[in-house]
């Protein structure tokens, strides 16, 4: 039975992408983008889709490149697809990429909130994961961090050398037909002038929230594997760090975040503005 896996990356692997070539210029390049969108979505997720015009020294035309997240699929729309007409009155070719591209390291990085939303709802559905905001703590430098412009002159006059705001997140992913779950963290950090006024600085710390929350989602993210069996059965695993590992009980005010000091977060624990969310998502359409 064929297993693929499938990681909240971006798919870099050469047998994950696949070129259509011969396409024929009878059609606008918005057209050719949606036909082998619809074409090559029938096999699996799909990354991304670009069209290209042929260069100057080939004949007119273009040609596509498809990116899949599974090996697998891939490899099973290049043999159905390869040389058929698709959408247009000759067969085109399909290859699947044997080029190496230097804009790919062999680090893959994650894939935004956006898209990891999008991968999980295809293979889970709606009702297959949430996520949960644990947590939100102020790390600002500013005495009065959650005070607005006040707090931030309050920290001026105490002969502050940097004004900076600086918010850390943790949020959970639970798949609950799986009965797994797995914490991410996510910091997000922006300096100040001084010379913002009171709902400048509101706006950006209302950005930075969301930042920061949208990191820690993503951080959670990429420590899911999908298992997909060839039966159409899904797996999921959870890569689990043992220095991560964090009690199930009380975890308001409780972050682990890898570039803020341990003791400088207990020396903000009893701050008046902590910030605790409990905020739940799923998957949406």
């Amino acid at each position: 039975m064929e297993v693929d896996i499938i990681e909240f990356k971006v798919p870099t692997e050469n047998n994950k992408t696949l070129f259509v070539w011969d396409i024929l210029p009878e059609h606008s390049e918005a057209h050719i983008y949606e036909a082998i969108w619809n074409v090559f979505s029938d096999f699996g997720a799909l990354y991304i889709v670009k069209v290209c015009s042929n260069s100057t020294l080939a004949k007119p035309g273009f040609y596509a490149m498809v990116k899949f997240y599974s090996a697998t699929q891939a490899s099973k729309a290049q043999r159905a697809t390869d040389k058929t007409c698709l959408f247009q009155r000759s067969p085109v070719k399909v290859q699947i990429s044997t080029r190496v591209n230097p804009a790919f390291s062999f680090n893959a990085k994650p894939l935004s909130n956006a898209r990891c939303q999008e991968l999980a709802n295809h293979y889970l559905g709606f009702n297959g994961w949430s996520t949960q905001i644990l947590t939100m703590k102020d790390f600002s430098s500013c005495s009065g961090a959650g005070t607005g412009m006040a707090g931030l002159l309050e920290s001026d006059r105490g002969g502050s050398q940097e004004l900076f705001l600086k918010y850390g997140c943790m949020a959970k992913v639970t798949f609950p037909h799986y009965g797994m779950s797995c914490r991410g963290i996510g910091v997000t950090e922006e300096p100040l002038d001084g010379d913002e006024r009171p709902e400048q600085v509101l706006r950006k710390r209302g950005t930075l929230q969301r930042w920061a929350r949208d990191k820690a989602v993503v951080n959670a993210f990429e420590k899911v594997i999908l298992i997909v069996l060839g039966n159409g059965k899904i797996a999921v695993e959870c890569r689990i760090d043992p220095d991560e590992i964090l009690p199930d009980g009380d975890v308001e005010g409780i972050i682990k975040v890898n570039d803020i000091p341990w003791s400088e977060y207990e020396a903000a624990g009893d701050d008046e503005d902590d910030v605790s969310w409990d905020f739940t998502m799923h998957g949406t359409d």
